[in-house]
């Protein structure tokens, strides 16, 4: 499963797991774009700033740091060719055609640090070619990402808004919610007929891009018994 990782680095062995990638020579970022990223950080270009409460700033920053190797020409191929581009918070998605599909990827900052994943087969753990495209992306082109604020329940007025609700929570954080009333993961499953194990796989692949069809109807369940369970308490 990591041939098309080892094929891009020109190895036998998969890669460490630092993202490919190396700041494009078009970035605006025009005070770096002389010197490597690895002279960057090393020069203290970046930390002898205060990271910024920007969102975007927080994802440049993360994004700089953890993509600091130059990006492997299968990467390159798919740099700027992202559609349905989206940013919520310090997380962005988008979609690109590969060549077995489209694949759904993102990248999630915190700090200085990064989550990222891929429906791609090798992209489980978001150490594919195509997340590093996308980083490469979002350094180039940050406003061609679309702002959606992250919508509240108390926010859900048509039925339109549902969808958005949807996408914006994931089914990991309902179950959480879900475990602080006293429901643990277990009694949820049996409640609405579903298997602990194949939960745990919905729960899982929502969290690598890949959904299962019946993704939004358990999270729907878990809002239901979280709205009655509160009305009971």
């Amino acid at each position: 499963a990591l041939s098309e990782e080892m094929e891009s680095n020109g190895s036998a062995t998969p890669k460490s797991r630092r993202h490919p990638l190396t700041l494009p020579a078009d970035s605006p970022r025009r005070a770096a774009e002389a010197m490597p990223l690895a002279a960057i950080y090393n020069s203290g270009f970046l930390e002898d700033k205060p990271l910024s409460t920007s969102e975007i700033d927080v994802l440049n920053q993360a994004i700089l740091k953890n993509w600091s190797s130059k990006p492997g020409d299968k990467a390159k191929g798919y740099i700027g060719k992202f559609f349905n581009r989206v940013r919520i918070g310090a997380k962005i998605t988008a979609q690109v055609v590969g060549n077995h599909g489209t694949y759904t990827v993102s990248i999630q900052a915190t700090d200085l640090t990064t989550k990222s994943a891929c429906s791609c087969y090798i992209g489980k753990g978001g150490y594919c070619h195509h997340c590093a495209a996308l980083a490469a992306t979002f350094l180039n082109a940050p406003d061609s990402f679309v702002e959606k604020i992250a919508k509240k329940l108390d926010d859900v007025r048509k039925l339109e808004d549902v969808t958005e609700f949807l996408q914006s929570t994931t089914l990991e954080s309902l179950l959480a919610q879900l475990k602080e009333k006293g429901i643990s993961q277990k009694t949820f499953a049996a409640s609405i007929g579903m298997s602990t194990q194949h939960l745990s796989a919905v729960k899982s692949s929502e969290l690598n891009n890949r959904f299962y069809h019946e993704l939004g109807a358990t999270k729907l369940a878990c809002l239901w018994i979280l709205e009655r369970y509160g009305e009971k308490a």
